[in-house]
């Protein structure tokens, strides 16, 4: 599903975010990455979904090779790959239902079918009856379930999600975190980016820890093992 051998990802003005990565993640698995801020976490989840390539080494993610993959093909394998923000990254001027079905939209999915497969979504992360709001008319959590119905809009295979609760109340933060868990459990690989203790702590799930570029503990079931 996602691997990575000899993975390296320097910026151009030198700073080497990740060095030597070799991880494999399996098909539905869930996986937690951890690490202190500046680690280079979000290289490593950025790297998957195709926002940066790696400097050296090689990067499959759904039998695409990410190094050596050509401009014209990166939508077929963003398809296959939905992404969450701690921002959320909403559209203000579209409705909740026009955020999700935007998604459909840019592949060029059938008009049918985006309005039915739009309003399936919007009924998994229990926000039907919001179909119609713009983001400013949502709270927090109602815009963090819209965005992951448009992550999820596409059957991806693969979910990123960096930082999915950073800016939400502890509350709403369980109530995402049980959503993403459905989501897992019908099939879809997460792998989510996270500085919250108490979910990793309780919600126990494979925990990669990344420190100053360098994986330094991978284990099943594992804590978070950082304050914060």
């Amino acid at each position: 599903m996602i691997e990575m051998q000899d993975v390296w990802k320097t910026y151009p003005d030198g700073t080497v975010a990740l060095q030597g990565i070799n991880v494999v993640i399996e098909r539905n698995e869930f996986v937690y990455v951890v690490g202190p801020s500046g680690a280079g976490k979000s290289t490593f989840m950025k790297l998957i979904y195709r926002e940066e390539v790696p400097s050296k080494g090689h990067l499959s993610v759904n039998g695409f090779n990410i190094g050596k993959l050509k401009h014209r093909k990166i939508p077929y394998i963003r398809r296959n790959i939905g992404v969450i923000f701690q921002d959320y990254r909403l559209l203000p001027k579209l409705s909740a239902f026009e955020n999700v079905a935007f998604a459909m939209e840019v592949i060029e999915s059938p008009r049918r079918l985006i309005k039915r497969r739009t309003m399936e979504v919007l009924d998994l992360v229990g926000l039907k009856h919001k179909a119609n709001s713009l983001p400013a008319q949502l709270s927090g959590g109602e815009q963090q379930r819209i965005a992951i119905a448009r992550a999820i809009v596409n059957n991806p295979a693969v979910i990123v999600a960096d930082e999915p609760t950073g800016n939400l109340d502890p509350e709403t933060s369980w109530g995402i975190m049980k959503l993403l868990e459905e989501i897992n459990f019908r099939g879809t690989t997460i792998v989510m980016a996270t500085h919250n203790k108490e979910i990793v702590n309780s919600l126990r799930k494979r925990v990669i820890a990344i420190e100053r570029g360098s994986i330094v503990r991978d284990q099943q079931r594992g804590e978070y093992g950082y304050e914060n």
